[in-house]
């Protein structure tokens, strides 16, 4: 069985101000054209379809049209989950125009999750999409005071989704969240409350042949080979400058076993720093990307927006050299402070400076747990 695996469209997002849609129809279009040249059987989406809850029409109006185009030159099973930023409600709303024999749209939690069954020429394949809840929403759901984390929250999901698979069948599951030893990037919207855990162990999927993850913007596995973020397609902040986007191409052999090939994704646009006085930046060659510009000039210069927009139209922001390494000289009285505002950091460097290494993924959950006993005896008195 063949699958192609993207996550995070953010669609309606903009970058300081610059509207993307034009970025993002680039987007669309190539994940049409992939569709068409390879045929997968499956095309997933795993989370973060929209930018927030709330998009604006157009972004909807967008991924309608893409959806149709989509549906016009592939035959390919539509799975669809749910992201942090998304609308639990909207995306669950998908599901009412879906093909139950062949979609899977998964928005809001359920108690029994639903898997779709599948058939290639080496048997059953059962699909699970799980989508992202909150930890008070799964308390509730599955009727578990003991939830407490998002690795709690994704346990009570794939347990509940593991009862629909048949004996016999290769597993795939759909998951939004942060698997430990994931590369973050800076437009990622944290899962959980400050101070909390969001990293959830690889060992939760066990038994699944292939994981399609959203949620980190980079293209990786986690944990395992077939445990895999597609990342987002387009570059959604300026530590992203230059990094490679692609969809992945997974094939799924009888064994169970996958095969994964990286489809490349060109952006309309690229994400660009530029570093250098102002007069040497405004004799570059003229270019219509985002641009960050950092300034090497030793005093203010006049105007400096208006007149790099005039050479780079979308110039998004300028910064000072002089102040980057300012705020790069942080005090050890400031780095201490920070550690003490954040409880989980502050333990991290305990543990390392004690044993060498930071909290495994086994122990986050239990220290979260004790945080959060703290919080609530706090909170009592």
């Amino acid at each position: 069985m063949r699958i192609l695996h993207t996550a995070d469209l953010h669609l309606g997002r903009q970058l300081h101000g610059f509207s993307l849609a034009d970025d993002h129809q680039a987007v669309l279009d190539q994940i049409v054209a992939a569709l068409s040249d390879h045929q997968p059987d499956v095309f997933i989406i795993a989370g973060d379809v929209f930018d927030r809850p709330m998009p604006p029409a157009s972004a909807q109006r967008q991924f309608n049209a893409f959806l149709n185009q989509a549906r016009r030159v592939s035959q390919a099973a539509i799975v669809i989950s749910a992201g942090n930023h998304d609308s639990a409600d909207r995306i669950e709303a998908m599901a009412i125009m879906a093909d139950p024999e062949k979609d899977l749209i998964r928005g809001a939690l359920m108690p029994q999750e639903p898997a779709l069954i599948l058939q290639d020429a080496h048997g059953s394949v059962a699909i699970s999409a799980v989508p992202f809840a909150y930890e008070h929403a799964a308390k509730e759901c599955f009727n578990d005071p003991e939830i407490a984390s998002p690795e709690d929250v994704l346990k009570a999901q794939i347990a509940s989704a593991r009862a629909q698979v048949p004996d016999g069948a290769r597993w795939i599951i759909v998951a939004h969240g942060f698997v430990a030893g994931g590369q973050t990037s800076d437009a990622e919207k944290a899962l959980t409350r400050v101070g909390g855990i969001e990293y959830v162990a690889a060992n939760v999927f066990d038994g699944a042949s292939y994981v399609a993850l959203g949620h980190l913007h980079r293209p990786q596995k986690a944990g395992g080979d077939h445990i895999r973020y597609s990342g987002a397609p387009l570059a959604l902040g300026f530590d992203e400058a230059g990094a490679e986007k692609s969809l992945a191409l997974v094939d799924l052999a009888a064994d169970g076993s996958v095969d994964i090939t990286p489809i490349p994704i060109t952006p309309r646009r690229q994400l660009r720093k530029l570093r250098g006085k102002l007069a040497e930046l405004l004799a570059g060659v003229p270019s219509d990307d985002y641009v960050h510009a950092v300034l090497t000039d030793d005093t203010p210069q006049l105007d400096p927006m208006k007149r790099l927009r005039d050479r780079f139209p979308n110039t998004c922001i300028i910064t000072y050299a002089r102040e980057e390494d300012r705020a790069a000289g942080t005090t050890q009285a400031d780095a201490g402070q920070t550690l003490l505002d954040d409880p989980t950091s502050l333990i991290d460097a305990f543990l390392s400076l004690t044993r060498q290494t930071a909290a495994s993924a086994a122990e986050r959950p239990l220290i979260a747990q004790a945080l959060d006993r703290i919080d609530t005896s706090e909170d009592a008195t």
